[in-house]
């Protein structure tokens, strides 16, 4: 849509409402909504004032004010509210300056594609991400002074096939044997395509839907590739379709990592190329049929990926997944077809316009514009340097002698040492002024404070179990 477009929809009366989103600094989308007496050229220009100070990890309070600024590129009438309400993604903006608040990240985003097209190496990357999901049936949980505990549960749930509840057939997924049973096995294929029919609505191309690996209700709908900033803006409506259409039938759905103990996580495969105009840059005669500018690629991601895990992996709760032996990559090499190791050349074919890079380390936890920037950087990085990636390693890592599996370069075993190999490795994301050193130290101390500190004071029920009785 152009704004003319959104006015238009307003005068009509096909909209009642504008709904105003945003991405916190985090990841969470927020939202506030104005009425069709407020929308004209000035407002969607100039955009609405709205308080910085209580979004997480933005502005002090002595500087609060700022504003919301419409990409009208980005509007869809949405297809959950009962009034007539037109979504729109806006950009933050300082009302003194008028210049983009840095902490945003979907100007970081935007800064990524523009730094891009400067290097000169390429004017458009592409990604695709795989998001991972669960639906359950209920949740629960609570952290008290007395007390911690969790409990999710789902009909579809390994641990309900011996229900006496008048809706069990026995036909629960075995644990990590959900990839691709048909019905009545696969019990959210409806709910599953209701989702993907709402993305197709609103835009959002979708590739295929399936149930995943795990048992209690994992899912996987993929989008076609799209531009960095394009496909972040759609990562998130396509969050907020899947938690409407889930709610809608009585469930609720989480991109929390791993939620299921012994069991498969949910990650976010990330598929990554770069091109010329209409020239694809990853296509070549080397490894796997890859050009040399994808193996620097793959050299800067390699190198960078622990830092860079800070903002792919960015919570707690992503290293739960991380863990050998439940497909999830903890080894820092390359291959193609290994699904084990971080980053997987995918072999379906040898079209040169097919040619990508598929990291497989990150989560649907991570903020999309971050993440997806942060790869960019480090790619860009290995191409101006010229890093090698080293040899491939086409075996299952997990096969390895142990000697030998322990000269592999691993991922973080933990969000505090992501984030402090970011301390350490982040000028690759200065460059272009894409993050800034406000945004990296701001992110390092959120998560320190807020995610890290807060974990690492609490007693753990398992702690319970091992040592209430010493």
């Amino acid at each position: 849509m152009t704004p003319q477009d959104v006015l238009d929809l307003f005068k009509s009366g096909h909209a009642e409402f504008l709904d105003c989103r945003f991405m916190d600094f985090p990841g969470l989308w927020q939202h506030t909504t104005y009425p069709a007496s407020d929308i004209n050229t000035e407002t969607l220009e100039h955009g609405f004032g709205f308080d910085g100070s209580s979004i997480r990890g933005w502005q002090a309070i002595n500087e609060s004010d700022m504003l919301l600024v419409p990409d009208c590129a980005t509007a869809r009438m949405d297809p959950f509210m009962q009034r007539p309400t037109l979504a729109v993604i806006c950009d933050i903006k300082d009302p003194v300056t008028r210049k983009t608040y840095s902490r945003d990240p979907r100007s970081i985003a935007k800064k990524a594609e523009a730094y891009l097209k400067d290097t000169g190496v390429a004017d458009t990357a592409y990604f695709g991400p795989e998001l991972e999901f669960f639906i359950f049936d209920r949740v629960r949980y609570d952290q008290r002074i007395n007390t911690a505990f969790y409990e999710v549960d789902s009909e579809e749930g390994l641990w309900n096939r011996g229900s006496d509840s008048p809706v069990n057939r026995g036909n629960q997924i075995r644990r990590r044997e959900g990839y691709f049973p048909c019905p009545p096995m696969d019990t959210m294929h409806d709910l599953r395509g209701e989702m993907a029919a709402v993305m197709e609505e609103l835009g959002l191309r979708v590739e295929c839907h399936h149930h995943e690996v795990a048992t209690g209700g994992q899912a996987e709908i993929d989008l076609r590739y799209d531009r960095l900033l394009a496909m972040s803006d759609k990562c998130m409506f396509y969050k907020y379709v899947v938690k409407r259409v889930a709610d809608a039938h009585g469930k609720v759905a989480t991109f929390m990592p791993k939620p299921l103990y012994r069991d498969n996580g949910s990650g976010m495969h990330v598929h990554f190329s770069l091109w010329n105009g209409d020239e694809p840059l990853f296509g070549g005669r080397h490894y796997a049929g890859l050009s040399q500018t994808a193996l620097w690629a793959i050299g800067g991601i390699l190198k960078h990926a622990p830092s860079l895990l800070a903002f792919t992996n960015p919570t707690t709760n992503s290293y739960k997944r991380l863990v050998p032996g439940y497909e999830a990559p903890t080894s820092l090499v390359y291959s193609s077809r290994n699904r084990s190791a971080a980053i997987r050349i995918p072999m379906y074919q040898q079209n040169a316009a097919t040619k990508r890079l598929e990291f497989r380390c990150p989560d649907p936890s991570a903020n999309p514009y971050l993440a997806f920037s942060a790869m960019l950087m480090a790619a860009l990085d290995g191409i101006e340097k010229k890093l090698d990636p080293g040899d491939p390693v086409d075996v299952d890592l997990y096969d390895l002698p142990t000697e030998q599996r322990e000269t592999i370069a691993k991922a973080p075993v933990d969000l505090h040492a992501a984030l402090r190999a970011l301390e350490a490795d982040h000028d690759y994301l200065l460059a272009g002024d894409v993050f800034t050193e406000d945004v990296i130290h701001y992110w390092i101390a959120y998560k320190e404070e807020n995610e890290v500190a807060a974990l690492r004071s609490r007693p753990h029920p398992v702690e319970f179990c091992m040592y209430f009785d010493t």
